[in-house]
């Protein structure tokens, strides 16, 4: 599960796929209904590989909790984020056992569900383990910079 260039936008419902940078901004495409918008440099912009959950002892990305859903799910969608509170945090202390239920709201716990929703609807989530390219050798970098 890639979520580099998936966008989180405020003031705007959804999720969107970045596009193309621009001098003044960004384009990107709606991933609801893949309408494209032009995203100036002032929005409140989040990409949702940068977002963490709080947890007791540490902070986890998003993508490990989406791909605890994906396993939990079996790739299928989640529960809906429309449910009561009391639901929702049973279902995520199943997902994230250790999540710090001081700091991390229902609302942000519906956030996350609607979004895993929106990826897996589209394909974009996978239980998977993401595969870690090989870095070039620190020979080759040190040689390419002569």
């Amino acid at each position: 599960m890639n979520l580099d260039k998936i966008l989180a936008i405020s003031g705007k419902p959804g999720l969107y796929a970045l596009k193309v940078q621009t001098r003044s901004g960004f384009v990107a495409e709606s991933l609801i209904d893949g309408k494209k918008i032009t995203v100036g440099l002032r929005s409140n912009v989040s990409l949702l590989s940068e977002i963490s959950i709080y947890t007791v002892s540490q902070e986890k990305p998003l993508v490990e909790v989406m791909r605890n859903i994906a396993v939990k799910e079996d790739n299928g969608p989640a529960l809906s984020h429309k449910e009561d509170n009391a639901t929702l945090a049973a279902y995520f202390a199943e997902i994230l056992p250790d999540y710090d239920q001081d700091r991390v709201y229902p609302s942000d716990i519906k956030k996350v569900l609607n979004w895993y929703n929106m990826l897996q609807a589209k394909g974009l989530v996978s239980k998977e383990a993401p595969v870690k390219e090989e870095a070039p050798a620190q020979e080759e970098v040190a040689s390419a910079k002569e």
